[in-house]
């Protein structure tokens, strides 16, 4: 039955690698690695450090079959009174950020290429209506 259960088709959003919230700030990583272990070899864990990124992490597991388990059995567990959120990594999120930053490089080059000021034509705008 683990052998027919391994080559069922899996949803595209599955992957190896999981974003988790939600997590107790003082988690350390020998704990994270003892929650997120029981479900297969993990190759690596990153949590976040800077203010935005406290109580998030990165999961990375070796096999994709033990990272859906992960998130199965993980999604609402509860840690320091703490349900965590346990999420597949979108890698189409993150490309979505890039791409709006370079947009906005882009824009600004092509202004000054062609002497466009961008808050003057926003106020010509914002008079209009």
């Amino acid at each position: 039955m683990a052998a027919r259960a391994r080559n069922a088709r899996l949803p595209p959003e599955v992957n190896r690698v999981l974003y988790v919230r939600n997590l107790p700030f003082n988690i350390s990583s020998e704990e994270m690695y003892d929650i997120f272990g029981k479900f297969g070899a993990v190759r690596q864990i990153r949590l976040g450090t800077s203010k935005e990124t406290r109580g998030t992490a990165y999961v990375v597991y070796e096999d994709i079959y033990d990272a859906k388990t992960a998130v199965d059995h993980l999604s609402g567990f509860n840690v320091a009174n703490r349900y965590l959120i346990v999420l597949y990594y979108n890698t189409s999120k993150q490309s979505k950020k890039t791409g709006t930053k370079d947009k906005e490089e882009e824009l600004r080059k092509m202004q000054e290429k062609y002497g466009v000021d961008g808050e003057q034509h926003a106020r010509a705008k914002k008079e209009e209506t």
